[in-house]
């Protein structure tokens, strides 16, 4: 039985400093739940608490059924992987994988094994016998790796394990460590700043902020329904677009005044908007829904008059920074798009894709 829980879990630094705040999270057996948020949110040091690194300052943690509070880390059959490996560099590979069995008593004829399955599971059966200095980054993770999974623990905890490696090879990492999840079925708890790989790995995602948990769900519903603006503006890739925007009346109709456009909201919008009217509000879009093929080929769309500042070719598409005077976007286009840095366009909006964020609390309006 490998859930985790926490009630209500908190972390006070001298001086009073809140760290972690209020933190309520129950994680099923075998699943993987990765923890996103910017440096210094708090991701981390949960990640400690549950690990017995760090006290907690109030609340509960349980492992399964059992309160952990005052277990020592070595106790807690869990098994954590750093981002900087932290392996012995006059040890062989093979040695530090095995000196955590080692250290708790397993007889050679136990460990053999168990560090040539882990070995095989990672691919690195030929590096067994070289040191530390002899590998590459992504050698030295996957041995890291290797010694948490010969210990067999109820709940591996990952600390931004691939944040000292290169683009290419995240990518190829964080492909093998979910492979991993889904061989081994382990509950895996996962701590990044990168919402590539949060949204990419886990089963859900716990955004935080300033110690708080903004959000918790799947990652399609991250994407889609975010709760505040903090969250859709942390989760994609490029980031959602907010413009401030007025909600008028015109001549009845309720109206986002954009000083490029004046939108017609929506009339399942209409309900929820009310109490905004004479207000600002902030419009939240993403750019894939700016000027796509899509919303081009669609009649009838509010269309952004804006200005051309940069373009960026990324191949398979190409991402168009815009300035409509008021507020600059982003809008992601098909590769072939036409339009040159300097020149005005009109971009088609799809409205009905987008988002109404109350500009005061963040909070979602509609």
């Amino acid at each position: 039985m490998s859930r985790v829980t926490l009630k209500s879990v908190g972390k006070i630094y001298s001086g009073n400093v809140r760290a972690v705040k209020d933190f309520n999270l129950e994680i099923e057996s075998g699943e993987f739940v990765v923890m996103v948020g910017p440096s210094g949110c708090g991701k981390s040091t949960t990640l400690r608490m549950i690990a017995g690194l760090e006290e907690i300052s109030e609340g509960t943690i349980q492992i399964g059924d059992r309160v952990v509070n005052d277990v020592p880390p070595k106790d807690r059959d869990i098994a954590m992987v750093f981002q900087n490996y932290a392996l012995y560099p006059h040890m062989t590979v093979y040695q530090n994988m095995a000196f955590g069995l080692k250290l708790r008593k397993f007889k050679k004829a136990e460990i053999e094994p168990r560090v040539r399955e882990a070995a095989e599971i990672l691919g690195i059966e030929e590096l067994l016998e070289r040191r530390p200095k002899a590998l590459s980054g992504g050698q030295r993770q996957r041995v890291a790796v290797g010694r948490a999974i010969v210990r067999k623990p109820a709940v591996f905890l990952f600390d931004e394990p691939l944040s000292n490696l290169d683009a290419k090879m995240r990518v190829q990492m964080r492909t093998e460590i979910s492979r991993l999840h889904n061989r081994l079925q382990t509950t895996m708890i996962y701590v990044t700043h990168d919402q590539v790989e949060a949204m990419t790995m886990g089963d859900r995602i716990v955004v935080m902020k300033d110690g708080l948990i903004q959000q918790v769900a799947t990652p399609t519903e991250l994407y889609d329904n975010p709760v505040n603006s903090f969250v859709a503006g942390f989760i994609g890739t490029p980031p959602m677009n907010f413009f401030t925007v007025t909600l008028i009346d015109d001549h009845g109709t309720p109206t986002l005044q954009e000083e490029s456009v004046a939108i017609p909201v929506p009339p399942e919008w209409r309900q929820a908007v009310a109490p905004y009217h004479g207000r600002e509000v902030t419009l939240g879009v993403r750019p894939e829904h700016i000027g796509s093929p899509t919303a081009e080929a669609m009649p009838g769309l509010p269309r952004l008059k804006a200005r051309v500042e940069v373009v960026e070719p990324m191949g398979s598409e190409t991402y168009v920074y815009l300035n409509t005077g008021r507020n600059a976007f982003i809008a992601r286009v098909d590769s072939h798009w036409q339009g040159r840095v300097g020149s005005s366009v009109d971009m088609a909006m799809l409205l009905t894709k987008g988002h109404l964020f109350d500009p005061a609390s963040g909070q979602v309006i509609v």
